[in-house]
């Protein structure tokens, strides 16, 4: 039975909040206690780091738990709906820091509710991305749906990316203390609340029921599954080079552009930046895939963003005072990282076929605990980059001494080559393994269709 028009919309807004939430954390966690409230760039990046080891244990083990999940709302949607209520109610007191905490007692604040964000997050996230194998037909309709989950949450990353500025300057009245503290309480409701429309309208299809891995199975079913363990590498390098250029974006509209309205030209270009992506999801990706396969797309979008990080690179030696100058490798980076997201998810959810003529057992829940935790590990590396580049640069002062900084022209070329030659290398590197090692392709993937088939 084909997906209903409401069960797409449903789902789709389901990762619009969800990429909402994501983004607020992974973009602005580190800018919230290291700027705002003063705690050390290094010891930020050091918990961000830790909580990613943390979750090398936690998100696995909950793709079994939810793989063993047996219940009339089926497998899936119970841990959803408990994994979104618990994670924004972390989200809000991640980022509503009390005015009484300082010193030790504030990064101890940090460490404790981040990790609590992050197993929180692996709660709703597994199951949200785990669903799609289970109610939907392979092919084309699988890959539409992936299509559309990951535009739409391409549009909560970009709506987050937008306007989280902008908002928490006019929540707080100039103060970013309490303006983030507002902002999360507002994207914490919404997300809420597109999740419980998605649990109310997804119904998950009746499969073969099997018996539920084991922690020792499940590892080893993700060392046999040899495509599984390259998209996830390719995912790690891909998303670290995003987020580093996320993570380091507003110091580098903050510092280098400077003034006290450094944030509108900040909102600017993440306005552009958001609109070429959600551009690039709906629009470039599917025009491309019209006249290419995926793995072809794939290089093509590896090609445009290690392009537009060489032209940034090259900006990195001019005065480069023009705003309008950064939105040439803007295009490039945004347009590509838009189709690459969408991608990475079709090749995982190919994967999980894979995995079942391989290994005779189908285990969506495990596979897709990897990315998961691919994506955060990705944030944590590229936050602890993030920091040290900041503290080697001299950027890691308070705000009210941005002007200060931003006087040092040694500090800003660094800022400038961290942002643009550290991701190129990331993302030379996985086109270089996904080249050498996925054999997904469109022709593999019908055999191993009609194989199962016949199963």
């Amino acid at each position: 039975m084909k997906l209903s028009l409401k069960e797409k919309i449903t789902y789709g807004l389901g990762a619009v909040g969800k990429d909402m939430v994501y983004m607020l954390s992974a973009s602005y966690i580190l800018y919230y206690y290291q700027d705002i409230l003063g705690v050390s760039a290094i010891a930020m990046g050091i918990i961000l780091m830790a909580a990613r080891v943390f979750d090398a244990f936690n998100d696995p083990i909950m793709g079994v738990i939810v793989a063993k999940t047996r219940t009339r709302w089926g497998k899936f949607r119970p841990w959803l709906l408990i994994g979104t209520i618990t994670n924004a109610v972390v989200l809000y007191f991640m980022f509503a820091a009390p005015p009484a905490l300082s010193g030790s007692g504030l990064v101890a604040y940090a460490a404790i509710t981040y990790v609590l964000w992050g197993v929180t997050y692996t709660m709703m996230d597994i199951p949200f991305w785990s669903m799609i194998p289970a109610f939907t037909e392979g092919g084309k309709e699988r890959e539409g749906l992936s299509t559309l989950a990951r535009s739409c949450a391409g549009v909560g990353s970009a709506i987050v990316t937008i306007i989280t500025m902008k908002c928490v300057y006019t929540l707080g009245q100039g103060d970013e203390r309490i303006g983030f503290r507002w902002f999360a309480f507002i994207i914490a409701v919404l997300f809420i609340i597109f999740t419980v429309l998605a649990c109310i309208t997804i119904r998950e299809k009746s499969t073969v029921d099997v018996d539920s891995p084991s922690v020792k199975q499940m590892f080893k079913a993700l060392v046999q599954n040899d495509q599984a363990v390259t998209v996830v590498i390719a995912i790690v390098l891909i998303n670290c080079a995003l987020y580093i250029t996320s993570n380091l974006l507003i110091y580098f509209f903050k510092y280098d552009f400077g003034g006290e309205t450094w944030y509108n030209s900040y909102t600017l270009f993440n306005t552009f930046g958001g609109a070429v992506q959600i551009l690039s999801m709906m629009l470039f990706f599917p025009l491309l895939r019209k006249f290419m396969s995926t793995i072809k797309v794939f290089y093509v979008s590896i090609v445009m963003a290690v392009a537009g990080y060489g032209v940034l690179l090259i900006l990195a030696f001019t005065n480069m005072s023009n705003i309008l100058l950064l939105f040439i490798p803007g295009f490039l980076v945004f347009t590509a990282f838009g189709m690459l997201t969408v991608l990475t998810t079709v090749f995982l959810a190919n994967t999980v076929d894979y995995g079942e003529l391989k290994n005779n057992r189908r285990d969506e829940s495990v596979i897709f605990s990897m990315q998961t935790f691919v994506v955060k590990l990705a944030s944590g590396l590229a936050a602890l980059i993030a920091s040290i580049c900041l503290t080697v640069c001299n950027l890691s002062d308070d705000t009210t001494q941005a002007a200060e900084v931003a006087g040092s022209a040694a500090s800003i070329v660094g800022l400038r080559m961290t942002m643009a030659v550290l991701p190129i290398i990331g993302l030379v590197i996985a086109v270089v393994v996904f080249y050498k090692r996925y054999i997904l392709t469109e022709e593999r993937l019908e055999e191993i269709a009609g194989k199962l088939k016949e199963r």
